[in-house]
């Protein structure tokens, strides 16, 4: 799996997440009020994982960690992985080719001024 490509791993978490009964095929279905809904459903799960990366980081939990009692992979590594696989996911239901937008964001990005122009943060 190391050498997957994005598209790979969009495919696979897909697929394991509509296996898992974690989405359908249905976000794009219906009004466009109702793909708004969804979306921002979505983009709310990822925001939940982005805060539980943020508690990690106020709890020193920076090194990966596994729970002892079910295997489960913790810490913030395992919290931007979920960011990632939800964000993918997100993607995939989209019909979104995330290899070709990070392409085109990176480029665009080189391009740009040292700090946006003077940005603080």
């Amino acid at each position: 799996m190391r050498d997957w490509t994005i598209a790979d791993w969009t495919r696979a978490i897909a697929q394991n997440n509509l296996d898992k009964g974690w989405r359908d095929e249905g976000i794009r279905g219906g009004t466009e009020r109702h793909l708004a809904r969804n979306v921002a459903a979505q983009l709310a799960l990822i925001t939940s994982e982005v805060s539980e990366a943020l508690e990690d980081v106020r709890n020193g939990n920076f090194a990966p960690s596994t729970n002892p009692q079910n295997g489960k992979p913790e810490g913030l590594p395992s919290e931007l992985a979920d960011i990632i696989i939800r964000t993918l996911d997100l993607a995939d239901m989209l019909g979104i080719d995330m290899a070709r937008a990070l392409e085109e964001k990176h480029s665009y990005n080189l391009g740009r001024a040292h700090r946006h122009g003077g940005k603080l943060l």
